[in-house]
């Protein structure tokens, strides 16, 4: 069920190029394997040792991996509601970036959220899923999640040669004024 309502919530944004459907396909495999490990095996693994009688003595703890590193207490109190905060932030850094996309008609986007960062939605779906890894931290997504960053950063490599070559100065100035995802680094703005 999560990986249908996250997988629909990727294909509610309209791509219009090739390279932002690949981009989608790896969040979509992302989550695909997140949730396969984190509710089918051991869902199974459950489901198995019932059938067949097995007393696990960790039974008492609550399944989250982060959880029996720092605590549960810590993790429910601190890391559990950060992961939420997280998923929700980078859900509506989507929803404002792509709103503010559509209303632009083509024209040079650099206020709204795209005054803090460059790849809002990128930075939205990085968000969104480093929650997930917060929450539910598994080994194959914890493997895929770099190469998810990776191929996002390449994307927007990729898309700002096309918006300097659509909009040249323009967009160099934009882009030596604001950061490309993490808006602490973004570059002050000189007085003109």
């Amino acid at each position: 069920m999560n990986v249908v309502l996250f997988g629909l919530f990727a294909l509610t944004i309209p791509f219009r190029k090739k390279r932002g459907r690949q981009s989608a396909s790896a969040y979509l495999a992302f989550i695909a394997a997140l949730y396969a490990e984190m509710y089918g095996f051991p869902l199974t693994i459950y489901i198995l040792t019932w059938l067949l009688g097995y007393q696990n003595p960790l039974t008492h703890l609550s399944g989250h991996i982060l959880a029996g590193i720092v605590g549960e207490d810590l993790f429910f109190l601190f890391f559990h509601p950060l992961s939420v905060i997280m998923m929700l932030s980078g859900i509506l850094l989507v929803v404002f970036a792509w709103s503010r996309i559509h209303s632009a008609q083509g024209a040079l986007i650099t206020d709204g959220v795209y005054a803090f960062v460059r790849h809002p939605q990128y930075l939205g779906f990085l968000l969104i899923t480093s929650g997930m890894l917060v929450q539910w931290v598994t080994l194959p997504a914890a493997l895929m999640w770099p190469i998810l960053v990776f191929l996002y950063y390449r994307l927007a490599k990729e898309e700002e040669k096309e918006m300097e070559e659509a909009f040249g100065k323009e967009y160099i100035t934009y882009k030596r004024r604001v950061s490309m995802f993490v808006p602490i680094l973004g570059r002050v703005m000189s007085p003109s």
